[in-house]
């Protein structure tokens, strides 16, 4: 399953494509039938990418992608409308050691609108990128070992420093 480059967007319905990146933000596209672009400023609108987001669970968190995979063997699945218990009932099918007291039914109900919305799309049937390639557009992070402490230190870009001048006097000699 390939979700990279597909986001949600909070106060937006639906699911959103990223296709290309600005300074101040994303422009996306809806994955409905009305291709709708938007263009999401960083500043006040939060992104959140679904091949990143986690439900909670009571050992480790359980990835979307891994829910997913599960809603897809499924033998029924309920309306995203559905009453809570009903919802909680397939969550504990798909997503058995899902933490039941963090995960409530809106967060289930927007999963399983998710899932309507890709399952017939190609994407969801692509197979995911390789981590190597992942790996590869990470920042580098550096260890440094001190005597009874370790650390981690991200580098950060070196940007080259302006030069500045300052306007001359014409009346001064000098």
């Amino acid at each position: 399953m390939n979700l990279s480059g597909i986001v949600s967007v909070s106060g937006k319905p639906g699911l959103w494509k990223a296709l290309a990146q600005n300074k101040t933000g994303f422009v996306l596209e809806s994955l409905d039938a009305q291709k709708t672009k938007l263009i999401a400023n960083l500043s006040t609108a939060k992104l959140a990418a679904l091949d990143e987001i986690t439900l909670f669970g009571y050992d480790d968190d359980i990835k979307l992608t891994d829910v997913f995979e599960r809603i897809k063997t499924a033998a029924s699945i309920p309306d995203a409308k559905a009453d809570g218990k009903a919802l909680r009932s397939f969550f504990k099918e798909v997503a058995p050691d899902h933490d039941e007291e963090k995960v409530y039914a809106s967060d289930m109900k927007k999963v399983i609108s998710w899932y309507q919305i890709l399952k017939d799309m190609p994407l969801f049937n692509e197979a995911a990128p390789v981590a190597a390639e992942a790996e590869v557009e990470k920042p580098a992070v550096k260890v440094v070992e001190k005597p009874k402490k370790t650390t981690v230190e991200k580098k950060a870009p070196v940007a080259p420093k302006a030069k500045v001048s300052a306007p001359r006097n014409p009346s001064r000699n000098g």
